[in-house]
């Protein structure tokens, strides 16, 4: 949801930042390993310490390397599928390391095993989530949904709610409940989107099954007689002409088909 209109802002803001990276010679990919390794160090440097408000200072300055690799890209019209494919993949691991980090926290000192739990369930539903959308695209389906709570509403609630978690240390009471409600609102949000795309794929699958099926069940279509009549014909023209046939043998043209499949 929040791609829709925070991704046109920010890439207008970011462009020339972008652009001044090119004209130093800095390549997409090196953003995205260089944002990756940013995102991933200060939350599982910080967080696990309690320290919610500069881990999240340091994720903040690294976390919009997703915008500017794509952005660079564009820029020197070097789009690619290695490209798409890296940045998909270390966007993972950002997301494991921030629910990581919060999992940590709450398994040590911050001792409570339920939020343990909600902030590895946040971690486990956010990779499944972009795994279903991925792998109904690879079977062919559209999967046309984003749903409720998608990578960018994740990382927003959860990156927020921390950063102002993180201001009980500088004695602003009771700003700490901030986090949990975050962690179980992406929870609760990610398990609906997560349902909402297996309905999707699930419907989509029907519907393109059904299509296949009454493309291949359609008789009464012109040159789809059925083959035992057409080679009943076939015999009975070349017998008449005395010449005996063999119609099982191939020709050139199921052979180029055959090679085909």
């Amino acid at each position: 949801m929040l791609n829709k209109y925070a991704r046109a802002f920010f890439t207008r803001v970011l462009t020339p930042f972008a652009a001044f990276l090119i004209r130093r010679g800095v390549s997409p990919d090196t953003v995205t390993l260089i944002g990756t390794a940013g995102v991933v160090v200060g939350a599982l440097v910080f967080y696990p310490r309690g320290e919610f408000f500069w881990g999240t200072v340091v994720i903040t300055l690294f976390v919009f390397s997703d915008l500017v690799d794509g952005n660079m890209a564009r820029q020197l019209g070097r789009s690619s599928r290695w490209g798409a494919f890296l940045d998909s993949t270390l966007d993972r691991v950002a997301d494991g390391a921030v629910f990581g980090g919060f999992a940590l926290w709450y398994a040590g000192n911050g001792a409570d095993n339920v939020l343990c739990a909600v902030s590895i369930f946040c971690l486990a539903s956010g990779q499944v989530v972009s795994y279903t959308k991925a792998r109904g695209e690879s079977i062919g389906l559209p999967v046309a949904v984003n749903g409720l709570v998608e990578r960018a509403e994740r990382l927003v609630i959860s990156l927020v709610a921390a950063g102002f978690a993180g201001l009980h240390k500088f004695g602003v009471p009771g700003i700490q409940y901030l986090l949990p409600i975050a962690l179980w609102i992406v929870a609760v949000g990610s398990l609906f989107t997560l349902i909402q795309r297996v309905v999707t794929v699930r419907r989509e699958s029907a519907e393109a099954e059904a299509e296949a099926g009454a493309g291949e069940s359609s008789p009464d279509e012109p040159g789809n007689a059925p083959r035992g009549s057409e080679t009943t014909q076939n015999r009975s023209r070349n017998s008449s002409r005395g010449r005996d046939t063999a119609p099982d043998r191939p020709d050139a043209a199921s052979r180029g088909s055959e090679a085909a499949k």
